[in-house]
């Protein structure tokens, strides 16, 4: 494919974006891996160009934009060297009209500007939000040494504060290692690391992942309990809670259980586990406004309803899961947001209709003091960025 071609493509992309969005429907990778799935005349050049100009327009637009061509002339404005392109050639863009639209650059969407400022997040932190982000990986220590995982890939280094996390190069295919196949690491951000750490689980405990998801919390706690112990691993998601056994087995984690819930039905399907569990650990849905580095265009789908909907599901499972913490155990709220909203005003609001719950001081050595909890973010923590609150039953 030659320049123009690539950059037709990226709009045609963008385009199918952009629609995904508005409708929520796939995300960005996804649709970019399905329509080079279906040209294969791509070569491996054209994909990484196509991808860099993809990713370039959305990682610059606040607000999403009204086609893939008004995306990547807004790029054009950034890198103007691009405008060449556009030459009506048989495969590339047409010529650039005078009185084109021309998306707007931003960081994010106006409506959520306010809600940022309230929770404390800066010009400098909502713009390391879209900075790209790191590959960390998490060294199951049921099966090996951090030392020797690092030994085996080149460039790896350790991940302060975290005797199990490595950073790795960006480029490393850590799915294709030995060690992973043979479930000696994870894939895991270090953010995602911290706040599993938050949950203080020991050896022997009774623990419930009441958000659970594929399973990569599930897996971090299992290695902090030794493999000694219960965790009751949860979802309403059945397709990605289907894939937490087989990576249980691969990692030789043994004391983790699945239980798939029915939507609203949660409580009920729950109640043999009221008072019992020394930790519930809820990874709650939410904005995913910490993970924009990973999924930038995650900004264009977000509305206020979607975040209202998100807020009152948060509430009710920790609600939910405060009957199944017995006395004197712990209730840990992680969302991947920086919205207080979601996070230190959702966590204040629990212990607020909760009379005698206390927020537990937690020192991880990184994240920042917010509310009943810690903040991790990219710019100060070089991490994904999260909430996370331990709240103790009396």
């Amino acid at each position: 494919m030659n320049p123009a071609a690539r950059l037709q493509a990226a709009i045609d992309l963008l385009d199918k974006i952009i629609a995904a969005a508005r409708d929520q429907g796939g995300s960005a990778d996804t649709i970019i891996a399905r329509w080079f799935g279906e040209r294969r005349y791509a070569g491996s050049k054209d994909r990484r160009a196509i991808r860099a100009l993809v990713y370039d327009a959305i990682r610059m637009l606040g607000e999403r934009p009204e086609s893939g061509r008004a995306a990547m002339l807004a790029l054009v404005r950034r890198q103007p060297e691009l405008a060449a392109l556009f030459d009506g050639s048989p495969y590339g863009p047409t010529s650039i009209a005078p009185d084109e639209p021309v998306a707007a650059a931003g960081v994010l969407p106006a409506w959520l500007a306010e809600a940022f400022a309230l929770s404390g997040l800066d010009a400098d932190e909502q713009a390391a939000l879209l900075e790209r982000a790191p590959l960390d990986i998490r060294v199951n220590t049921l099966k090996a040494d951090p030392a020797a995982i690092q030994a085996e890939i080149p460039g790896a280094v350790p991940l302060p504060c975290l005797s199990a996390g490595l950073r790795v190069p960006s480029d490393a295919a850590v799915e294709q290692l030995p060690a992973y196949k043979e479930g000696r690491l994870e894939v895991q951000d270090a953010g995602s690391q911290f706040v599993s750490l938050a949950a203080g689980v020991e050896r022997g405990q009774h623990v419930i992942d009441l958000c659970a998801g594929g399973g990569g919390k599930t897996l971090a706690l299992a290695a902090a309990m030794a493999n000694h112990g219960s965790i009751l691993a949860c979802d309403i998601d059945r397709p990605r809670l289907s894939r937490l056994m087989p990576r249980a087995e691969r990692a030789g984690v043994s004391i983790a259980e699945t239980r798939l819930l029915n939507p609203n039905q949660e409580a009920a399907m729950l109640a043999d586990q009221a008072g019992r569990a020394d930790a519930v650990l809820i990874d709650a849905p939410c904005s995913g406004t910490g993970t924009w580095r990973r999924n930038p265009e995650a900004r264009w789908r977000l509305t206020p309803q979607r975040l209202d909907r998100y807020v009152a599901t948060q509430a009710a499972l920790l609600d939910i899961g405060a009957d199944l913490v017995r006395p004197g155990g712990v209730l840990v709220h992680v969302v991947c947001s920086l919205l207080d909203a979601e996070g230190a005003g959702q966590a204040q609001a629990f212990l607020d209709r909760h009379p005698g719950w206390s927020a537990q001081p937690l020192s991880l050595g990184a994240g920042t003091p917010h509310g009943p909890g810690l903040r991790f973010t990219p710019l100060a923590d070089s991490t994904d960025g999260f909430f996370v609150a331990r709240m103790r039953r009396p």
